[in-house]
């Protein structure tokens, strides 16, 4: 089965058309890499930490439940005895299997052979209760029964757990939401070997998504193991706009510094890790400094911002958050669009094209500050000090950022975030440039979700952009928040932002 990218026009489309025929790498037996663009892929790190959570719980409160049914005492859930052995067990099963190398997906995908060790890992953590309470002399404040019954009960329910866990697993890697999407960008001997060292690996969740190469034909072979060469470093950038990527690869040797570094400047705005195969050097460093894809060994370059668990936390920030601030300020926003509606004619609500996460567009909502006749969808003409076509109503408006109220609606929709940096329109210019051509790597800023208000906003950075200066330290305050992003710098941001609306110096 053939490697397709779906690029329009694009060196993929040309191979694909041409009828070569790659060969598909062991560890992928005939799956491709050319994932839906619906499907939303799910973390392996979520993934084994929901079900490290689980067995935790599921230890611990069957450990509860057992007490209480047996010996009968109300009193049970509260008995310090019962919560200290509950506790430990669930606690030190967690932490065996985790020793044991039960939360990795190969571990969990291969269920049944990984029986007798999920039961090893049990037994000592229930070897690790009788210990405590030997050395603490509580024997007779448990009841041996329930010790004997937990201790069947759970294995039982372990052996339930990791065979349903093991199911699942499978069954996500073979519908392709459950593996790391990679692109290499590189056609020389380094990714022939990277390629060799994953297919080593059976049980690796890596899908090659296309390689990649900017080099003529004489120096970059149009096939590398088998994978033809898709296109250049141009091409690349494009399917991640089109396509989720998980990991880009840069196979090029350290020794070609120049190279490396323009390369590797130009994917660092991608929402993406950013890695090279540990063999492009002959350096050898400490075991700490590598990660792995499967079990090849990489050097990072850059990492993916505000993923796996911390996706999670600001998932339920931005839901939780934002649904109760729509709430409480729906009166002032009905009061605000009855405003708009008997200031001017036309609609209350002005939509418009802006750039998301990964630069997707979204349309972003607003309560309507101009003359109907005069709203500018593109932004091609930023608003200034007395702006004719700002309406009375409007005027106060933006001066007091009300017309971003309706965003609240953006954020419980999923395309904008509560904090992050502000989505500018299509044609926003700065002394007459579009912002991308005033600031290099200005895209980097797209490698999370916009937000309603952000780090630039508190900062003085709020409001018209009309010098390359006001722009480049926009973008420099963007680039701060994504690096250094955290719950506690999202609520900071939340609680500094009505006092940084208070100037109003460049917000007309």
């Amino acid at each position: 089965m053939s490697l397709t990218l779906q690029l329009k026009n694009s060196p993929a489309d040309q191979i694909a058309d041409s009828g070569v025929v790659t060969r598909p790498l062991a560890f992928m037996r005939g799956k491709l890499a050319d994932r839906a663009d619906h499907a939303r892929t799910l973390s392996p790190v979520l993934v084994s930490g929901s079900i490290r959570c689980a067995e935790l719980l599921m230890s611990t409160i069957l450990g509860l439940a057992i007490a209480h049914l047996y010996v009968k005492e109300t009193t049970v859930i509260g008995d310090p005895a019962y919560l200290f052995a509950t506790t430990l067990v669930g606690t030190a099963t967690i932490l065996v299997f985790g020793l044991l190398d039960l939360y990795s997906l190969r571990a969990l995908s291969a269920s049944i052979k990984s029986l007798p060790a999920a039961m090893l890992g049990w037994t000592t953590a229930f070897a690790t209760l009788i210990a405590a309470i030997f050395f603490l002399k509580i024997g007779e404040e448990i009841s041996r029964v329930w010790l004997a019954v937990w201790f069947v009960a759970g294995a039982a329910a372990i052996m339930t757990g990791r065979l349903v866990a093991g199911s699942y697993v499978r069954n996500a890697a073979n519908s392709g939401r459950l593996y790391q999407r990679v692109a290499i960008y590189g056609a020389g001997p380094l990714t022939e070997n990277f390629i060799k060292d994953l297919e080593a690996d059976s049980h690796s969740i890596v899908r090659i998504a296309g390689i990649y190469d900017d080099r003529k034909d004489a120096r970059a072979p149009h096939q590398i193991a088998g994978y033809p060469r898709v296109g250049g470093l141009n091409d690349l950038i494009t399917m991640s706009r089109t396509k989720q990527l998980d990991l880009v690869v840069v196979s090029l040797p350290l020794a070609a510094e120049d190279r490396l570094s323009s390369v590797a400047g130009r994917l660092s705005v991608l929402p993406a890790d950013v890695k090279m195969p540990a063999r492009a050097t002959d350096l050898r460093f400490s075991p700490r400094t590598y990660s792995h894809v499967g079990s090849v060994a990489m050097i990072d370059l850059f990492d993916k911002p505000i993923a796996d668990w911390d996706y999670v936390s600001k998932w339920l920030f931005d839901k939780v958050i934002g649904t109760l601030a729509l709430i409480a300020l729906a009166p002032l926003m009905l009061l605000v669009a009855l405003a708009v509606k008997l200031d001017s004619r036309g609609p209350v609500f002005f939509r418009q094209k802006r750039y998301g996460f990964n630069n997707e567009l979204i349309e972003v909502y607003k309560f309507r500050s101009m003359y109907v006749d005069a709203c500018d969808a593109t932004a091609s003409k930023l608003v200034t000090k007395n702006d004719p076509r700002v309406t009375r109503v409007g005027a106060f408006l933006r001066k007091s950022s009300l017309d971003e109220l309706p965003q609240l609606i953006n954020v419980v929709k999923g395309n904008l975030s509560l904090v992050g940096p502000r989505p500018h329109a299509l044609q926003a210019k700065a002394a007459g440039h579009l912002y991308d051509e005033v600031v290099d790597g200005y895209f980097a800023r797209h490698k999370v979700k916009p937000g309603i208000t952000g780090w630039a906003q508190i900062n003085g950075w709020r409001g018209e952009t009309d010098t390359e200066e006001q722009i480049t330290k926009r973008i420099e305050h963007d680039l701060y928040y994504i690096e250094n992003w955290s719950v506690f710098l999202d609520l900071y941001i939340l609680l500094k932002t009505p006092f940084a609306l208070l100037n109003t110096e460049r917000a007309y």
